[in-house]
This record gives structure tokens, sequence and C-alpha cells, in this order.
């Protein structure tokens, strides 16, 4: 009986310490870590300059073209998601570890996308103001950033962990996760579009904290198995 909270004690202690490591090694390369901001307000701000200053035709295609760009930057740093750690030994001993592997994955994956995700979150009014989005789509797009990224790195991780080691992981890695995105992709941007609409977008919203809490039950799980297979 009393075995549970040390149990529960030590799991959180090793989920902190990958959580450190993860911080630590993203300060170490911090071009890892800008490389998907970069892209993605390299590429959100081309649209404007391509278009013209066509405030209709801008605001039609914002929550599409931001919605995309954030997925397309969130999936450049998948690939180094578990490389590094498979090159260097640590992985094995993850799988090692006390601790139930599901959770350090867990742990690696949410320092993802607290690196990938809440920079292109914090980042997206700048842009949304480019596009001429008014200020409450402003903060719905964010939103739904805010409850979409998780998914996606959760999703992604599955793909990692399935081309970890492959050659070409990248390529193949894209044709894994893509498919698997589009729900995200759908009822993120539609939440901006319905705002923009006058629609509300309570019923996008809700979709997408499903497909979260589907894919923080499921995903870690898949991905822990994915792994254990490709260090057979």
């Amino acid at each position: 009986m009393t075995r549970a909270p040390h149990a529960t004690q030590g799991t959180v202690a090793a989920m902190a310490a990958v959580w450190r490591r993860e911080l630590v090694l993203a300060m170490l390369h911090k071009g890892e870590v800008l490389t998907p901001l970069v892209f993605f307000v390299v590429v959100a701000s081309l649209f404007p300059l391509g278009v013209g200053p066509e405030p209709a035709l801008l605001l039609t295609m914002a929550p599409g073209v931001l919605w995309v760009s954030a997925l397309l930057a969130a999936m450049l740093s998948l690939p180094r998601l578990f490389a590094t750690d498979h090159v260097d030994g640590s992985l094995e001993q993850m799988t090692l570890s006390s601790t139930p592997l599901v959770w350090l994955v867990l742990a690696k994956v949410l320092t993802h996308c607290v690196l990938a995700g809440v920079p292109l979150v914090l980042m997206a009014p700048i842009i949304g103001i480019q596009f001429g989005l008014p200020g409450n789509s402003i903060l719905i797009l964010m939103l739904s950033l805010l409850i979409g990224m998780p998914t996606l790195s959760l999703i992604g991780s599955i793909g990692a962990a399935l081309t970890l080691g492959v050659r070409g992981a990248g390529v193949l890695l894209s044709l894994i996760v893509l498919p698997l995105y589009v729900p995200v992709l759908i009822f993120g941007a539609g939440a901006v579009e319905a705002d923009s609409a006058g629609l509300g977008a309570g019923g996008h919203l809700s979709v997408l904290a499903a497909l979260l809490v589907l894919s923080v039950f499921f995903a870690p799980m898949a991905t822990t198995a994915a792994l254990k297979v490709a260090l057979e």
C-alpha cells in the first residue's frame, strides 16, 4: 500500500529529469529551436507579399495559410525527436529504466510541444495582423494553435518512432504523419474561419480538444511500442 506514492514520485522525478535534459539540450542547440519559428514567419509572411494588398482575399486565405505554415514548421523538428537519444544510447537507458518508457516518451513529447509550439502561438498574432485578421479571430487562432500543436507533436512522435534509424526518414515521416494531421488542420483552420464569418468557433475548438484527449491517451503507447520495435 505504501509503494504506490513512492512509485508515483519516482515517475514524476524521472519525467522532470527528462524535461530538464531536453531544455538544456535545446539551449545548447538554439538553431534547432529557432528553425521552426523562422520557417513559420517566412512562409506565412510571403503570402501577403505575393498576393498583394487585397484585404478580402487575405482574410479568406489567412486561416488555411497560417495553420498549414504552423503544421509544416512543427514537422521540421520531428525527425530529431528520438534520433539524438538513439545515437548516444540514451534511448536504450530509458528503456531499461525502472520508470515505464511511456511516461518518459510523454515527457519528451511535451517538451517538444513547448519548444516547437509555444513560439508559434506567440508569433501568430503578428502574422495574423499581416492578413488583416480582427482581434477576436487572432485570439481564436492562438487558442486553436494552443490546443492543436500538442496534438501535432503527439501524432508526430508516432511517425518519428516508426522511422527511427531509417534512411530517408524525413520523407517517410511526412508520408506517415501528414494524413493523420488532416483533421487537426481542418478544425484548426475552420475555427478561425468560422469566427471570421461570425458563426462561432466553439464546435471546432471542442473537436480539437477531443482530438487532443485521444492523442494524449493513445499516442504515447503507440510511440513506445514503435520505439521498442526499432530498438530490437
